[in-house]
């Protein structure tokens, strides 16, 4: 049996985080702050010290970096209409991104 990540629950989810993933590093980041201040406004709140657990060997591709981490932590911790809402905001910027062939 294969173990399916969270984000593959929701194909919506899961092709925008596919799309970040192959992405630039500075349109992840702009991505990533997308996702966080969305959530925020949203009343999407982390423990304190969530980004210190990430000590551990890091696995998943985002977690190299703390802003992609913390960002994918808020998706996570959002409910499955707001994770949805969100993913369709990061297409929408990531397909305007590509359309333009810039960086944003």
């Amino acid at each position: 049996m294969m173990k399916k990540r969270w984000y593959d629950k929701d194909a919506t989810v899961s092709l925008a985080v596919s799309l970040m993933q192959n992405t630039s590093p500075q349109t992840q980041a702009n991505c990533a702050d997308l996702i966080i201040s969305k959530a925020q406004d949203m009343g999407v709140s982390l423990e304190h010290g969530i980004v210190d657990a990430f000590g551990y060997v890091m696995l998943r591709w985002y977690d190299s970096d703390e802003k992609l981490a913390t960002a994918f932590e808020y998706l996570k911790k959002s409910d499955d209409d707001l994770r949805k809402n969100i993913a369709i905001d990061i297409i929408e910027f990531l397909e305007k991104a590509e359309t333009k062939n810039e960086v944003f």
